[in-house]
């Protein structure tokens, strides 16, 4: 079983964070754990990925664009155009080349908290609602879905995918794949 340095992990985001960021990332943390005991996950597993979730969200595009590189990763037209989503993919291989975490859920919580994705297992699930339910979260809509997510991942997570296709598409802004197979994967199981 791999051990978590809570107190290294702190001092690593504090260092690449301004304060916001940095708030927010011990609230997804302390917000992962609630829903991983409310849920039955993995608390340890749910506060590291939780406060390593945004670890390079504020580099640079030069930066993530070398972590892409030492990660093997090339980007998609839909991830070329849309830079948001960086963070978390370069976050997934920070985690794993630079902090030496090898365990694929906490690198799959951190690389799919943005989109989602069909077939999440209950870390990712966890860190994806976690990063929407957060307690400085405060857009349209925040309250309704921590009220979710006490209820269900699944329906917290639909609702979120729900505002998030909507914003997008209002935006004319493309669409991860990502997001549209859990979306439709969320669906198909509700039904």
């Amino acid at each position: 079983m791999q051990e978590y340095d809570y107190k290294d992990y702190k001092k690593i985001i504090r260092e690449k964070m301004g304060d916001f960021r940095y708030t927010h990332s011990l609230n997804v943390a302390e917000e992962a754990v609630t829903l991983a005991k409310l849920y039955g996950g993995d608390e340890r597993k749910a506060y590291t990925a939780g406060i390593l979730h945004d670890i390079t969200k504020e580099l640079s595009k030069e930066e993530q664009l070398q972590l892409f590189k030492d990660g093997g990763i090339i980007l998609d037209d839909v991830q070329k155009t849309a830079p948001k989503l960086w963070h978390s993919i370069s976050g997934s291989i920070y985690i794993r080349l630079r902090l030496g975490i090898d365990d694929p859920d906490v690198i799959n919580a951190v690389r799919y908290h943005t989109t989602g994705r069909a077939g999440m297992s209950l870390l990712e699930k966890i860190i994806y609602t976690a990063d929407f339910t957060s307690a400085e979260r405060s857009y349209n809509g925040a309250d309704i879905m921590r009220e979710k997510s006490r209820r269900s991942l699944e329906e917290a997570m639909l609702f979120s995918c729900q505002f998030t296709l909507k914003n997008l598409s209002e935006k004319s802004a493309a669409i991860h794949p990502d997001q549209l197979f859990c979306y439709n994967d969320l669906v198909l199981e509700r039904n």
